[in-house]
Order: C-alpha cells, then sequence, then structure tokens
C-alpha cells in the first residue's frame, strides 16, 4: 500500500497501533531506523550523550529512550504528564514551588532504587557542570532542591516559571544515578545508564556511532508503552544512502533529515512498500551573528540583511513545499507568532537596506562570510546558503562568500565566536514560545551569544513565564518580537515540516516522531493498524 498520512494532534487519540511478531529487517527481530544524525566524541566534546552537556536533537534523541524524566510530553503533544513520578503540580498559586513523588518500586535498569536524591544529585550536577552547550540554562531558574523523603521531592524557584513542567520533560532534567556519574564531571563517551523504557549498547565504525542499540528494559515504569522489545538506530553519512538501505530493506524507517527530493518523489512517485507520513513539525532556520565582531557589530549591517533576505523565494527555491517563509522567532502555529521582521521592513528592497547602510556610514559592499553545518540539518544546507550567498551580493551592497563545516567543528568554533554569522536550525525543547526565546535571549543561552537586551531578560521573558495561561502571555512575546527585528540579533528565515518514510508493515510511524523532533522509538512495531 502507498499512500501519504499526514497525522495531526487533534486525532491522536483515535490510532493504536497493533503489534504482531516478526523478524527485523537485520534479522534479529530490531525494528531498524535510519538517521542522518553523526554521533562524534571528540576533545572539544567528549561527552556527547551526558545529559549535562547533550543539547542536540540526535543526542537527545538517544537519551529519550534511556534516561527517564520526572514528567513527558505525550503522544500527540499537550501538557506533560508525569513519567518518572507518580504525581507533580505547583503548590503555591505564584508558581514558585513544584513538588514531585517518584513512583513506588522505581529503580534503574540494574535494579538499583531510584530516589528523591537521585532526582536532586542529578539536577544540582548540571547546575555544577554548567557546561558551554547552554544545557543548565533550561533549570537555571531553581533556587534549591529539597528531598522530603525517599520519593517525595520539591524544586523552589527564583522566579514563577509556568513552563516548568515542560522543562522537567527534556533530557537535561534526566534522573542519574550516582554510581554511574560523578557530580562535578561530564561522563566521556558513549555509554548511558537511567531508568527509561530501553538499555543501550553504541556500536563505533572508528570514532562515529554507526548504530546504537535499544533493549526493552524489563524494570521500566513509566507512562510509555512499549510497542517493540528491540530497535537499532542507525547512522548514514547522507539522506541518499539512508535512502537506499530503506529500499534495499536495510533499515525499516528513515527519519531526520529527508531531502526535498526524497520527500517529492515519494510524493508524486510512490514506492512500492514504502509509505511516506507527515508529522506536525516546528523546527526553525536561522541566520545569527556575533555581535561583538567588527563586520556586523553595526545593527544596521543586520538591519540591511533582514531589508533584503527573499525567504520566499529561498523556500521555494531550495525546500518547495517542505517549507514556509518565517517572519518571528516563533513560527505560526504556536502562541506568540507575529510577522515582526515582514512589519520592520516588508517585502524585500535593495533601495530600503542602502538606505539603512548610508544613513549608518556604512560603505558598501560589507564583506561577510556565511557558515554552515554540512552535515546535521541534511543535504540541502548547501544550496540554502548558496542561494543566500546569490540574494545578498545580487543587491551590490554586500561581498558574501559561504563557507561549510562539519558539525563536530562547526558547533565549537560557533560557541567560541569563531563566526560573525552563521546558520542553525532549531527543534523545540518543548513545544511553548518561551522555548523559542530564553534559548537565544536569556542569560547562558545556546548560542553563547554577545548580544544582551536588559529589558528582555529581566523583565519581558519572566513576565512571560508566569501566567499558566500562555496565550495569555502572548502581548508579551510581541513586545520581545518587535525588539529582536529592531536589534537584529538573530534573522529568522524559515520553518519547517517533518517526513517519514516507513516499510509498510511497520506500525506506529505516526506517533514515532513528535512536534520537538523526539524519537518515540517504543511507539513502532510491526503489523497492520
Amino acid at each position: 500500500m502507498n499512500r501519504k498520512t499526514l497525522v495531526l494532534p487533534a486525532v491522536a487519540g483515535l490510532l493504536a497501533p497493533l503489534l504482531v511478531a516478526c523478524g527485523g529487517s537485520d534479522g534479529s527481530g530490531a525494528i531498524v531506523v535510519g538517521t542522518t544524525d553523526q554521533f562524534l566524541a571528540t576533545s572539544e566534546a567528549p561527552a556527547p550523550l551526558d545529559p549535562a552537556f547533550a543539547y542536540d536533537t540526535g543526542a537527545w534523541n538517544i537519551l529519550r529512550q534511556t534516561v527517564q524524566t520526572l514528567m513527558h510530553v505525550p503522544r500527540g503533544g499537550g501538557e506533560p504528564v508525569p513519567d518518572a513520578a507518580e504525581s507533580c503540580a505547583f503548590s503555591d498559586r505564584a508558581s514558585e514551588s513544584y513538588r514531585c513523588t517518584l513512583r513506588e518500586g522505581l529503580t534503574f535498569a540494574d535494579g538499583t532504587p531510584v530516589t528523591a536524591e537521585d532526582v536532586k544529585f542529578s539536577v544540582e550536577r548540571v547546575l555544577t557542570i554548567k557546561s558551554d552547550n547552554g544545557t543548565a540554562a533550561l533549570l537555571a531558574n531553581i533556587d534549591a532542591v529539597e528531598t522530603k523523603n525517599e520519593r517525595e521531592i520539591v524544586f523552589h524557584l527564583k522566579t514563577p516559571d509556568a513552563t516548568f513542567p515542560y522543562k522537567l520533560s527534556t533530557p537535561v532534567a534526566g534522573i542519574l544515578s550516582k554510581e554511574k556519574y560523578s557530580a562535578d564531571k561530564l561522563r566521556e563517551g558513549f555509554e548511558v545508564d537511567g531508568s527509561g523504557p530501553y538499555t543501550m549498547k553504541a556500536e563505533l565504525d572508528g570514532e562515529r556511532v554507526a548504530k546504537v542499540v535499544f533493549t526493552r528494559n524489563e524494570k521500566y515504569k513509566g507512562d510509555a508503552t512499549l510497542r517493540n522489545d528491540k530497535v537499532e538506530l542507525r547512522s548514514f553519512a547522507d539522506a541518499d544512502s539512508m535512502n537506499k538501505a530503506l529500499e534495499d530493506r536495510r533499515i525499516d524507517m528513515m527519519t531526520r533529515a529527508m531531502s526535498l527530493g526524497q520527500v517529492k518523489e515519494l510524493t508524486e512517485k510512490p514506492k512500492e512498500g514504502i509509505e511516506l507520513t507527515e508529522v506536525p513539525g516546528l523546527e526553525i532556520r536561522y541566520l545569527a551573528f556575533n555581535t561583538a565582531d567588527s563586520s556586523v557589530k553595526d545593527k544596521a549591517v543586520r538591519q540591511a540583511m533582514a531589508a533584503v533576505v527573499d525567504r520566499g523565494r529561498l523556500v521555494s527555491e531550495v525546500y518547495g513545499t517542505t517549507a514556509q517563509p518565517l517572519y518571528s522567532l516563533i513560527p505560526s502555529s504556536v502562541t506568540g507568532h507575529s510577522t515582526a521582521f515582514f512589519d520592520a521592513y516588508g517585502e524585500p528592497s535593495t533601495a530600503r537596506a542602502r538606505g539603512i547602510l548610508r544613513e549608518a556610514g556604512i560603505t558598501a559592499p560589507v564583506k561577510l562570510t556565511l557558515h554552515y553545518t554540512t552535515d546535521h540539518y541534511g543535504s540541502d544546507t548547501k544550496k540554502e546558503f548558496e542561494t543566500l550567498r546569490g540574494q545578498l551580493n545580487a543587491t551590490g551592497l554586500f561581498d558574501v562568500t559561504v563557507q561549510g563545516a562539519e558539525w563536530s567543528t562547526f558547533r565549537p568554533a560557533q560557541k567560541r565566536g569563531d563566526y560573525p554569522v552563521y546558520g542553525l536550525g532549531w527543534f523545540p525543547d518543548f513545544p511553548d514560545p518561551d522555548n523559542y526565546i530564553a534559548p537565544f535571549l536569556d542569560a547562558d543561552n545556546f548560542l553563547n551569544t554577545p548580544y544582551v537586551n536588559k529589558s528582555v531578560r529581566d523583565q519581558l521573558i519572566p513576565q512571560s513565564r508566569r501566567s499558566a495561561d500562555r496565550t495569555a502571555a502572548g502581548p508579551t512575546f510581541g513586545q520581545i518580537q518587535k525588539i529582536v527585528a529592531k536589534d537584529v540579533p538573530v534573522l529568522p528565515l524559515w520553518q519547517g515540516k517533518q517526513y517519514v518514510a516507513a516499510r509498510d508493515d511497520v506500525t506506529g510511524v505516526e506517533w514515532a516522531l513528535n512536534t520537538s523532533s523526539d524519537l518515540l522509538l517504543w511507539e513502532l512495531g510491526r503489523g497492520t493498524a
């Protein structure tokens, strides 16, 4: 059967895959999933799977299978529900004290009991290590962690934060054992120990992970229902080799990152035995600036770029129907979305950009290099940056070159501030507008940016977190977006859709990737739905 399936959260409760026994593509009984995510330990990032360091979608997709959190976002989205916890709730009206009770009899995969002290240890460990990868920022609002007994724990927050349950559902808040992890040092390599749905074992090809084998954790107690006993996650160098493996039945499903060409081909010319599924996605792409660098320190340069970038043409030429233009950091389906950049700059205009540069006393052409990662967001990224270069140079106002690097080189250089202008993607840690703002503009942010707006950091972000009704925070996010459009520390480009291709005997595909691009491998099974 060949079909393109669209699954929306509104129908989330209506479908349920049926698991039947069947051998896997590799003959081991495992369901085999392909990805182009690369897993590599380097001198600058020796602990890629430590929850205190890991802050990219690929690493989190390993941790979510293995390291349990107090809360998790259920299939189909919505507010977090208890996982390692039996219950969690704010114990005050101000949203400054959050109390959780662990499930009774909870243990790590090795049988060691999980206690409130383990939760306290894990959270305090992240804050103590405070890696330069930005992960600690998610928990930075915690003032103190108090254990009441072996099962009860209370988080006292510095300021009210209605988004805190979402933050406890991310791998940075994963529960670890004091026996396996140091309190003040990262755990290097590719071993992970937790109380999640699976145990894992990484198989290496040189210094890179070739595949990760996930095996059902028989001691798991949580909200997820496992529909398989084993899943393999195999890493491919590019989308084409991953696609060939699917066609040759060496894998059962391929996820991120499929290319536009693959999506188009499977849509227009379906292949026997392979189904393409579109799932809701909240990915965004953007340019970011090292605002301390002399080439872009004057915001007029950044504003001029914002005035000439043609998002519509960029999307149509590179990504087609798999993306749409984005005019704010917050995507269109999330509370707080606006068209702040369009409101500020209108349609692409060389004349407007020339006027911005002239008024600031900047002589054109402005020389810039746009940096991008060659192996982290898919094969279309190179074409995207070549298209941006063409747009900017065509104005005569810029003299732009582009330069690509592997993620293992790109990310450390970006954090050090080596790149004046660089491209990144963002898959939200949780589906709330706060997670499209704080990681870029708050203290200790993901970008490690020198840009600081005190009004945003000290007033607007804390104000936006006070209301449990997230729609009520919309006007505050609107103010933030206007400031971003004026100062241009980041330049949003587009938001994307998500696709999964799988053999037609694999069930649960529609649930296996959520809006944050988190793999929920326990949803996969074999048979007919």
